[in-house]
Parts: C-alpha cells; sequence; structure tokens
C-alpha cells in the first residue's frame, strides 16, 4: 500500500475515532436537564460496563479477541501493545463523567465534560492534518485549536463566569498539551483534561474570587 494511502486511512479512523469521542457531548447535554442523582443512576452502570469489558478483554481470551476484530483498527499503536491491565478511552471518559457529577458543581462538570468532548477531537484532527510545529507529540496547532474551540464551548455554558470559563480553556490546553505523568504512568486526557479544568475552576470559585 502506497504510503498516502496509509496516511488517508489513518486520518480515516482518526476521525472516526473522534467521532465518537464527539458522541459523548451528549452526557453533558442529558445531565444539564437531569438531576443530579438520575446522572449517578445512568453513569454508574454504564461506567461498570465499560470497565468490566475492559478487563475481560486483559484477561479472557474470548473477549479480548472480539475487542480487537471489532475496534483494533481505531486503537492507538500504544493502546494495543500496553502490558495487561490498562483501560481504553471510552473507559476513561465514563470514568471522567462519573468523577465530575458525584464530586463537581453541575456548571463545571458540564463546562469541562463538553470541553474535552469538543476541543480534544478538534485538537486531534487538526494537529493530525495540518500541524506543522511540533513539540512532542504536540503541535501548536492542534493546541491553538483547542484553545479557541474550548472558547467557544465555555462561553455556551449558562451560568458559568466569563473568567472561569477563561481559565478552565487555559488549564484544558496545558493538560492536552503536557499530559500529566505519575513515575511511568502518564494519565490519559480523558481524563486529565476534565479533571484538571474542572478542579481549578472549583479552586477559583471556592476562594470567591469571581462572583
Amino acid at each position: 500500500m502506497l504510503m498516502e494511502e496509509i496516511d488517508r486511512l489513518e486520518l480515516r479512523y482518526e476521525v472516526a475515532r473522534k467521532a465518537i469521542h464527539l458522541s459523548s457531548l451528549s452526557i453533558p447535554v442529558i445531565y444539564w436537564f437531569i438531576s443530579r442523582d438520575l446522572a449517578l443512576l445512568i453513569l454508574v452502570p454504564l461506567f461498570s460496563g465499560f470497565f468490566l469489558i475492559d478487563l475481560l478483554k486483559n484477561f479472557f481470551t474470548p473477549v479480548s479477541a472480539w475487542y480487537h476484530r471489532t475496534f483494533g483498527a481505531m486503537l492507538r499503536a500504544h493502546e494495543l501493545k500496553r502490558a495487561k491491565g490498562h483501560l481504553n478511552g471510552a473507559t476513561y471518559i465514563m470514568m471522567a463523567a462519573l468523577l465530575l457529577v458525584l464530586f463537581f458543581p453541575k456548571v463545571i462538570a458540564v463546562a469541562a465534560f463538553s470541553m474535552v468532548a469538543v476541543s480534544d477531537t478538534l485538537a486531534a484532527i487538526i494537529g493530525k492534518s495540518f500541524g506543522k510545529h511540533r513539540f512532542g507529540q504536540k503541535s501548536v496547532e492542534g493546541s491553538v485549536a483547542f484553545f479557541l474551540s474550548a472558547l467557544v464551548v465555555v462561553s455556551l455554558v449558562p451560568g458559568l463566569h466569563p473568567v472561569i470559563g477563561i481559565i478552565m480553556a487555559i488549564t484544558g490546553t496545558l493538560t492536552e498539551a503536557f499530559l500529566v505523568r505519575i513515575g511511568k504512568f502518564k494519565v490519559d486526557d480523558n481524563l486529565s483534561i476534565p479533571l484538571a479544568s474542572a478542579s481549578v475552576a472549583t479552586l477559583f470559585t471556592l476562594l470567591s474570587i469571581f462572583r
């Protein structure tokens, strides 16, 4: 297969992967209109299901074969090569949603999750398609796409203070660009971006710096 055909396939699978990622925007949209208790009633079994499949795919051969046959084309190289026990991006998304609902005010949880659903998607596609100025595995173009789209996302969340929204956009951009590492373990950006931005926003809100 020619290299340009390989590149087109990789971009196609990246778009497909991110389209699925973008569909998670339904989570904060639905959460906005329902109670916290109902959201937890939905999210706890959903997360449990994703987590269980992740465990089974790592330790039970028939599930592993089905998983890689079904989703292998959209998995990144590191998701295919990691040692047993790793979680995939979808499980981290559900984990992030559950933790946001559990520990953060609704307006901040909705803003943080919406931002990772939209801005992380655009950053990946823009960075892969147009990224020319690289730093590590990221690109300036991708980070700019993340920040600008994050500003739009947070501006659309009712009740979120504009300055808090800007702080969340900056925090999310920096987290996406420089992923948190704990020793040799890199925290998945589906988890680190929303939790970091929500934590910083909550801190500033609790300090009553902005009202």
